[in-house]
């Protein structure tokens, strides 16, 4: 009995890191693939966050958020001052809908957005939260060491 509990133990050991090992293996997509893959390259500042109720093409009821953006630079695509990105996600009336894929834009933090334009004009991210890559102050990515220069250098490679 006591081996068959080791057996146990140990198969439910190696089933919760097998899963986390797999939880943990998120796909990584190299910048001149998000490049190639994107209709659009900005680096913008968001200027206004609207949430609003949407039901998507599978019916279900969301909470997606218009976002301004203030372009400062088009590094591809059709240049214009200001485009508008649709989220999923943000909060309406207290209810917050969180997409484990894509963290909530703020009105005032700016970053580079990689775009794919909507049937309805508007753009989305390109793969998610994979498009839009944050800066803090200094023209870092958030949680990494590129700078944007090396972005725009990659970027402008690919075009």
């Amino acid at each position: 009995m006591e081996r068959r509990s080791v057996v146990l133990h140990v198969f439910a050991i190696s089933l919760c890191a097998a899963v986390s090992a797999i939880a943990a293996d998120s796909r990584q997509v190299d910048l001149p693939t998000r490049t190639r893959g994107a209709r659009k390259v900005v680096v913008a500042t968001a200027v206004s966050v609207t949430p609003s109720w949407r039901t998507n093409s599978h019916g279900d009821r969301l909470i997606v958020s218009e976002v301004g953006l203030q372009v400062e630079e088009t590094l591809k695509g059709t240049p214009a001052s200001l485009i508008w990105l649709e989220m999923e996600g943000g909060t309406i009336d207290g209810l917050t809908l969180a997409v484990s894929s894509q963290t909530p834009m703020k009105a005032g933090e700016r970053a580079v957005f990689f775009l794919d334009e909507t049937s309805s004009g508007l753009h989305q991210p390109h793969l998610k939260g994979m498009g839009v890559l944050r800066l803090d102050a200094n023209d870092r990515i958030r949680g990494s060491a590129l700078r944007l220069d090396e972005v725009r250098r990659q970027v402008l490679s690919v075009r």
